[in-house]
């Protein structure tokens, strides 16, 4: 039966799966002690489900001779991420929705689930996505936007005249690059409110501070900069000072970037850090770019560096950009410190963790992310 599905739903039910069996703590039990009212549930992906089962079975049906099934275009909606989650292995009955902002596309549903528990009507929120963009369509189309590492491209790069290109790093964030590449995700994660937490002793991994969206305005093309990822880079710095000092962003934070190995973003984006930085008085703020070694997953590719961030408060490690093995000339770098190696900081040396997320169409997003020993602080001055 799973055959019949697209792919993107599939890895959907993986996800979710995975995240209530890492839970520790029984779903029947959470079920049993929250009102079913009292659970949302936001996912999505980026570009809604491709494959031959999904919207691709039914654009190409008649070119194909074949007829459109009935499952095409249901299958084929975005919100199915969602959808398949609360029907399948949730059974929720409370708030469901799904949020697209490109690349940003988790954070904007991670931000309508704390805003959710903010509100004192939902104590459990479950946020997640789902993308599988690896079909020859969706890879000409990002090909012939000039948005992939190609290898003719690669080898230009590294002086190499013939033979195989690097495909290990072909993914350089803010070095010198020629572009991204694709790959397929699912990421789920879920919220508690302080309270059930401790009701439950659930493992706390870490906590949401905020998460915070702007638009770019008006823009000269669909994929180029504008103002919005300053306005939320520059809002999270501001809420990680407010709750935990200027001492702790100077020295106790540290940016998870886009980092998408493409020559525009590597301009772009350090030049927002670079620029803030300086504005709180920053001088070597740490850079770390996941997608180095996922490559970009679209709509999860904020959760992948959400999850890479907890990670580090459990291992004690920051992974270096190692792909890439030496910064761009054109990168903005005064005030920034981009990790080309593994920094080992211990499990409790850094006090936050931002998210930042820029998309299509000026899609942008950046989470302040707590880390466990702040909030095991914060609840028991709280709660005692």
């Amino acid at each position: 039966q799973s055959r019949n599905h697209p792919r993107g739903l599939q890895l959907a039910i993986y996800g979710a799966s995975d995240a209530l069996n890492a839970l520790g703590i029984n779903w029947e039990i959470i079920k049993n002690h929250v009102p079913g009212d009292q659970v949302s549930v936001y996912a999505s992906s980026a570009m809604g489900q491709l494959d031959t089962h999904g919207s691709g079975g039914l654009l190409q049906a008649s070119l194909l001779g074949k007829r459109v099934s009935s499952k095409n275009l249901p299958l084929g909606l975005a919100e199915m991420t969602a959808d398949f989650v609360n029907a399948y292995i949730l059974g929720n009955v409370g708030t469901t929705g799904a949020n697209i902002g490109a690349c940003a596309t988790f954070l904007y549903n991670l931000r309508q689930g704390i805003q959710d528990i903010r509100s004192g009507k939902y104590r459990v929120s479950i946020i997640g996505g789902s993308e599988a963009p690896l079909t020859p369509d969706v890879i000409e189309g990002y090909r012939t936007m000039g948005a992939l590492a190609e290898d003719e491209a690669l080898n230009k790069i590294d002086g190499v005249t013939k033979g195989e290109a690097n495909h290990r790093q072909a993914c350089r964030p803010f070095a010198e690059n020629c572009g991204f590449t694709l790959s397929e995700a699912s990421q789920f994660v879920v919220l508690f409110d302080d309270e059930l937490a401790i009701e439950h002793g659930s493992n706390i991994y870490g906590a949401v501070a905020d998460v915070f969206v702007n638009a770019d305005g008006f823009k000269k093309s669909i994929p180029g900069p504008g103002i919005g990822n300053y306005f939320t880079v520059g809002k999270a710095m501001g809420t990680i000072r407010s709750i935990l000092g200027e001492k702790s962003l100077k020295h106790r934070s540290y940016m998870q970037a886009h980092g998408t190995s493409t020559p525009q973003n590597r301009v772009t984006e350090s030049h927002i850090f670079n620029e803030l930085a300086a504005s709180f008085g920053i001088h070597k703020w740490p850079i770390a770019a996941i997608k180095a070694y996922l490559g970009h997953s679209l709509a999860c590719a904020s959760a992948d560096q959400l999850v890479s961030s907890l990670g580090v408060w459990n291992e004690g490690i920051i992974p270096g950009i190692i792909t890439s093995e030496s910064i761009a000339n054109d990168v903005h770098k005064k005030h920034l410190d981009f990790l080309l190696q593994h920094r080992e900081v211990g499990i409790d040396a850094m006090d936050s963790a931002l998210i930042n997320s820029k998309g299509f169409g000026g899609n942008n997003a950046t989470a302040a992310i707590l880390g466990p020993h702040i909030v095991k602080q914060m609840l028991g001055k709280k709660h005692g």
